[in-house]
């Protein structure tokens, strides 16, 4: 049975021409849409490598470094890549000492992530700005990355380079403004093994401190002497200005004697002995914000950015129709504290103004804090024409210039339509036609509604009407029921007093156990003042009160009590969180007040 009809007509009309012996699939030249789709598709088989090369992404773990120190290179693919990777031209500027390769896989809202790391750990062989080249892995290839090797770090960085354990710490700058970022490192050196290891926090009052990423180790040269290198950093942010010190670190550390194991290790401990060692103290002289910065609230960082976005078109809006605003605030080298609220700006009279709950965010990476701020602003329009949402700016100080910046978004013009004005000529009602010019005109003639359909009206509003009254009498009888039922009595000051004695009582009690470190007292405080704050019973709910950082607090001090051994824990971290948390609480309700920002406003 043929497939088809073999003579096709596509000369001139009434000509016939036939090709029986061509496939069904052409006729004159021409190719069905089968043939054409296989073609396509050997085509796209012969560029898919290319279109689907991994894109391979080079970073370090620090930078700058010392040339006698080594550090780690690390190669991401965001898939399987083509081939192998080739490090050769690694050894041209640096000593490869160590690789490793580790894959990661994930399913975020259904969609599926791979991600293939190779870490390769090497040595500079000469200093100055080296290139790491790209490497081939297969057809694929990884990006160039340029890095600062420094010479060898002098001795007075490492007072103590003879000794076998000792600490050097660093704060940058030394001469930071109030509230801005100082990236504290602590580095310990050793040449020995330590079995066990306990380092102090650093201390400094009037100053909120957070730790920056996971501790890094990598290897280095003092003196001709090879060291083991355990590093660590902080953020510090001076909250007043004039001359502060970082107290000393101290570390106790559990040095092994015998360096050889032998059988005793599986029947009892080494042989080790306990050394002490402390880190030299840091002066900081912070200074007050310039007499020259003009602005409501005083921002130091190192990069503000501000930006929006919105959920629909501008220029198109309805009557009565929401379009979302999202505006957000990005800093650098500052926290979600500092940066300032954005929908209390001024917008338009004819525009009403639904703002969502902020959203904070905050990155502690290893070179510092990154914050942002993101919020979220219904606009619904009353009137039709165009609306003037004003200019927002954001003064800041910029910490590496030393110099005052604004981050504004200029006035935005919208242009708000009736509704159904934007609708297209299809669809919009058709406009009545004028009326001839008479000198005498008649009255209009108004078409009388059909009778059938009085009754499907007179209905639907009497069941609208029911339904209303049925709705206004329930809810009059709930609050009538739920209303208290003495209103202004004279015993309602007295208690409030009651209740802020109470409060203040339980902060006394919370502070002598928190200098005790007697966790179970400290519970029982915590208690106290969480029912008279929160109507709370237990520590959990106390926690879902607080903002985030005496929130772990709090979790951390109930994992402790239900531990075997509860003997370790110290309340000093407590009664820090609860003390800013409780400063932030005060400044939240003294904001008209022209002083600085509180640091962490939630």
């Amino acid at each position: 049975m043929a497939l088809g009809n073999p003579s096709f007509n596509v000369g001139n009309p009434g000509r016939n021409d036939s090709y029986p012996s061509l496939p069904y699939p052409i006729r004159n030249g021409v190719l069905s849409n089968a043939l054409l789709s296989i073609l396509i598709l050997m085509i796209l088989g012969l560029f898919s490598h290319y279109a689907l090369a991994a894109e391979i992404t080079t970073s370090v773990d620090r930078n700058p470094i010392n040339i006698d120190e080594s550090f780690k290179i690390f190669f991401t693919a965001n898939d399987t890549p083509d081939g192998d990777p080739d490090f050769t031209p690694l050894e041209q500027d640096f000593s490869i000492l160590n690789q490793g390769q580790s894959s990661n896989s994930s399913w975020v809202n259904g969609t599926y992530s791979k991600s293939i790391r190779w870490t390769v750990e090497v040595t500079a062989n000469k200093p100055g700005k080296l290139v790491i080249p790209a490497i081939l892995f297969g057809n694929d290839t990884s990006e160039p990355l340029t890095i600062q090797v420094n010479q060898t770090a002098s001795n007075n960085d490492t007072t103590q380079s003879n000794e076998e354990i000792f600490l050097d710490v660093k704060a940058s700058p030394e001469q930071p403004y109030v509230q801005s970022q100082v990236v504290y490192t602590i580095r310990l050196y050793r040449r020995v093994d330590v079995a066990q290891a306990e380092l102090s926090e650093p201390e400094l009052a009037d100053a909120v401190i957070e730790k920056l990423g996971e501790d890094s180790s990598f290897n280095t040269v003092v003196d001709g002497v090879s060291y083991l290198v355990t590093e660590r950093k902080y953020a510090i942010f001076p909250q007043k200005s004039g001359v502060m010190t970082i107290k000393p670190l101290t570390l106790t550390a559990a040095v092994i004697m015998d360096r050889q194991p032998d059988f005793r290790d599986f029947f009892g401990s080494r042989t080790t002995k306990t050394k002490r060692v402390l880190s030299k103290e840091v002066n900081l002289n912070v200074k007050p914000a310039p007499a020259s910065f003009t602005g409501k609230d005083w921002l130091a960082a190192e990069k503000i950015e501000l930006s929006q976005e919105w959920s629909g078109d501008i220029q198109q809006m309805k009557v009565g129709e929401p379009l979302t605003r999202t505006l957000t605030l990005r800093g650098v080298g500052t926290t979600v504290g500092q940066l300032p609220e954005l929908s209390t700006v001024l917008t338009d009279a004819n525009l009403k103004a639904y703002p969502d709950q902020p959203v904070l965010n905050e990155q502690k990476l290893s070179d510092g804090i990154t914050a942002s701020r993101q919020e979220k602003i219904a606009l619904i329009p009353s009137t039709a024409g165009k609306h003037i949402l004003p200019a927002i700016e954001i003064p800041w100080f910029n910490t590496k210039t030393q110099t005052r910046e604004i981050a504004h978004i200029p006035a935005t013009a919208i242009t708000v339509v009736g509704a159904g004005e934007n609708q297209p000529e299809t669809t919009r009602a058709p406009k009545p036609l004028a009326a001839p010019s008479l000198s005498l005109p008649k009255p209009e003639t108004v078409s009388p509604i059909p009778v059938s359909t009085l009754p499907d009206l007179q209905n639907i509003w009497l069941w609208t009407s029911l339904f209303l009254a049925l709705g206004w009498l329930l809810t009059l009888v709930y609050f009538l029921r739920k209303r208290p039922q003495k209103f202004g009595s004279d015993t309602d000051e007295p208690q409030q007093l009651m209740a802020e004695t109470s409060i203040k009582e339980s902060i006394k009690k919370l502070k002598e156990a928190c200098a005790n470190n007697d966790a179970p007292s400290a519970k029982n405080a915590l208690l106290l003042w969480g029912k008279q704050k929160f109507n709370a019973n237990n520590l959990g709910a106390v926690a879902g009160c607080c903002d985030a950082r005496l929130r772990d607090e709090v979790l951390d001090l109930n994992q402790t009590l239900y531990s075997k051994d509860n003997g370790g824990w110290t309340g000093k971290k407590l009664m820090q969180a609860f003390t800013e948390n409780t400063a932030r609480e005060k400044k939240g309700a003294r904001n008209d007040e022209p002083v600085l920002e509180p640091l962490h406003r939630l």
